[in-house]
């Protein structure tokens, strides 16, 4: 089976995480404070504090900016669930905004006709592994007097004009789940160049403690382990020369599948370096996306639908999915697929699925 995606774990690895085990010391401790250091250098922000995981990490930026009853925050309707659950989670309104259908990340132009007097942070998502076009929504963050918090859980390393994801906004939310570019197995990170906000995930994500047994602030336990630290140490060392394979692979997959005219392949915007946490593509008919995706299966290729619902259709969100336009993320919920795309594929694999492709839509009969 050739996997849609796969953590890429070497033998530096397993001896990080053996070392700790070995050790004895696996609470949070000094891998997890040098695994912040390292990461918010290669960042270029001041702060990068790890948290429990990607959607903590959102949750925490939200509170952290005080957002909650009464408050909106504007979320791309095409997305995991948890760019919008976190901001239920907080008591404040979700607000559902379409998407660009070459980059799949959030639409300013249905941005600036949503946004309102009660908006109080935009969430732009770096989708796939693509910047969100960043500059614009910051201008009108500012024009209205709102924050920008990116959801960074698949860009670890992407660029905006040369400025690497999790640092435009006053806060970056990552996560460090195992298909992530950079994993954990679990984990995750927030991001900024705010002290305010750095002191509050400091002290939030450790039971409100400014020392041992004296809390100054209602907190919860969301931190990671030295376990998690070590691991975390070794991938982000490696971040780029994986997100270089993964830019290989992309070009090999371009080069392979750009000249079938049922589909289109990922676009990257001149101003972007997209990472490719996965290479999505646009099959022109539902039913042929459908039949696609059962054809490798049966030939052995994973492949995976990000995302088959958009968020203001799914049951749980139904509340706040009543009345809403998002017609381009309908669209893409009937049109994507992801192809395998790791950092371990061999380029004999990629071929291989480039091969099956091509014979699914020269053998299958039917109409682009």
């Amino acid at each position: 089976m050739i996997k849609v995606n796969s953590p890429y774990i070497s033998k530096e690895e397993i001896e990080a995480v053996k070392e700790v085990l070995e050790s004895g010391y696996l609470a949070h401790g000094p891998l997890v404070d040098e695994f912040e250091k390292e990461f918010s250098k290669y960042l270029g922000v001041k702060h990068a504090l790890t948290i429990s995981n990607g959607t903590i990490s959102l949750y925490t930026a939200l509170k952290a900016l005080n957002i909650g009853v009464g408050d909106e925050v504007i979320v791309p309707d095409f997305s995991f669930i948890a760019t919008a659950s976190t901001v239920v989670l907080t008591g404040a309104k979700p607000v559902f905004v379409d998407i660009n259908l070459d980059t799949y990340t959030i639409s300013h132009e249905d941005l600036e006709r949503k946004i309102s007097p009660r908006t109080k942070a935009i969430i732009p998502v770096h989708l796939y592994g693509h910047p969100a076009d960043m500059d614009p929504i910051i201008k009108t963050a500012k024009e209205h007097d709102v924050y920008v918090i990116e959801d960074c859980a698949q860009s670890h390393g992407a660029e905006y004009k040369g400025v690497k994801t999790g640092t435009l906004g006053i806060a970056g939310a990552f996560s460090f789940y195992a298909t992530k570019n950079l994993t954990m197995g679990e984990g995750g990170a927030v991001t900024t160049n705010d002290d305010k906000i750095a002191n509050f995930v400091k002290f939030f994500r450790n039971h409100g403690q400014l020392r041992r047994y004296y809390h100054i602030q209602i907190g919860w336990n969301f931190r990671i382990t030295n376990i998690q630290g070590a691991l975390g140490l070794i991938q982000l060392r490696k971040l780029d020369k994986m997100n270089s394979r993964r830019r290989e692979i992309a070009k090999l997959y371009d080069e392979g599948l750009s000249s079938i005219g049922c589909l289109k392949t990922p676009v990257q915007k001149k101003w972007a370096k997209h990472v490719y946490h996965q290479y999505t593509i646009w099959v022109n008919r539902s039913i042929l996306r459908n039949k696609l995706s059962k054809y490798l299966q049966d030939a052995g290729i994973q492949t995976g639908i990000h995302y088959p619902r958009p968020i203001h259709m799914q049951p749980a969100l139904k509340k706040y999915g009543e009345n809403v336009y998002c017609p381009n993320s309908v669209k893409a919920s009937n049109h994507v697929l992801s192809l395998p795309m790791h950092p371990g594929l061999r380029d004999e694999e990629v071929n291989e699925v480039i091969v099956r492709v091509k014979e699914f839509f020269r053998d299958s009969g039917m109409i682009c």
